[in-house]
């Protein structure tokens, strides 16, 4: 029997699953694996830890997998990959392919077929493929200057617009105590001291979810403008793709839809309003049962 291996890699966690021809054997997560955010350490160390717990909970050796697929961003560049690949082969003799994050997730959604999907993680962006097989995508330029919607981006609005707040009100917005708990802060100055050193704005975003369901209206805001804002990167991809009366299948991924039914409905509305001939998948795609498929067709 072959045994088959995928991986999703990303810059909060890292997934692995194991599958056999048909069936998936095991599904497994570890820290990050994204080397432009964590570096090639704590990369190794994630995707080792995820390929070994995989391993034993499916009952296998590494030495018995046939072929793997890893998805990771920023393995379109050739030296990512070479990175990626190495590290993983320190573990694997079988074939390895390392991809990026977008042909995973796409093959997650819609397998070869048409389709356009929006992941929202610690980072974000669109990606999508027409009846032809052209591509297109939006976003997911990096943390710095784009990710619209994503963890970081609501964490960094979130944190901006707290302090704004602070700045018009002589008593501190109800949201800015529990975004002062993630950095472990016990006063305004060390907090934004914290804030302006660490680029980590993703560690945010559980505390703008409790906060939103308790209808902090600064946490609501922000949740709302990254649906607004993922709905539009939808819009730019399925725009270069697909005439504006086509049918477009759409998919959505990542631990932002997940976990915010507002970013959700905010999304599922404005892309109706932008494209009414959009045909929405209600499930959240798990990009890693895509680079699971793609190993085992490359068979």
């Amino acid at each position: 029997m072959a045994y088959f291996l995928g991986i999703d890699g990303g810059g909060s966690k890292t997934t692995c699953a194991i599958g056999d021809e048909v069936s998936t054997l095991a599904t497994v997560a570890s820290g990050p694996s994204n080397i432009t955010r964590v570096g090639e350490s704590i990369a190794r160390e994630s995707l080792h830890k995820a390929i070994h717990e995989a391993c034993n909970a499916a009952k296998i050796a590494p030495s018995q997998l046939h072929r793997s697929c890893i998805g990771v961003a920023g393995a379109g560049r050739e030296s990512v990959a070479a990175i990626i690949h190495a590290i993983v082969a320190e573990l694997i003799p079988g074939k390895i392919e390392v991809v990026g994050d977008l042909p995973i997730a796409l093959e997650a959604a819609f397998g070869e077929d048409h389709g356009v999907i929006v992941i929202a993680g610690t980072g974000s962006f669109a990606y999508g493929r027409d009846r032809q097989g052209r591509t297109a995508r939006a976003g997911g330029w990096g943390f710095a200057i784009s990710d619209e919607g994503s963890a970081h981006w609501i964490g960094l609005r979130a944190v901006r617009e707290a302090l704004r707040a602070a700045d018009k009100s002589t008593t501190p917005p109800p949201i800015l105590e529990p975004l002062m708990q993630v950095r472990r802060a016990h006063s305004f100055d060390e907090f934004v001291r914290a804030a302006n050193s660490d680029p980590d704005f993703a560690a945010f975003f559980p505390a703008v979810i409790i906060m939103a369901e308790a209808g902090d209206p600064i946490a609501r805001q922000v949740l709302a403008d990254a649906g607004a804002e993922l709905a539009s990167l939808a819009e730019i991809v399925m725009s270069k793709l697909f005439a504006s009366d086509t049918p477009v299948p759409l998919a959505t991924a990542g631990g932002v839809f997940r976990h915010s039914s507002l970013v959700r409905a905010v999304f599922c509305n404005q892309v109706r309003m932008l494209r009414q001939r959009v045909a929405l998948h209600e499930e959240i795609v798990e990009p890693v049962l895509g680079a699971l498929r793609m190993a085992r067709r490359r068979a």
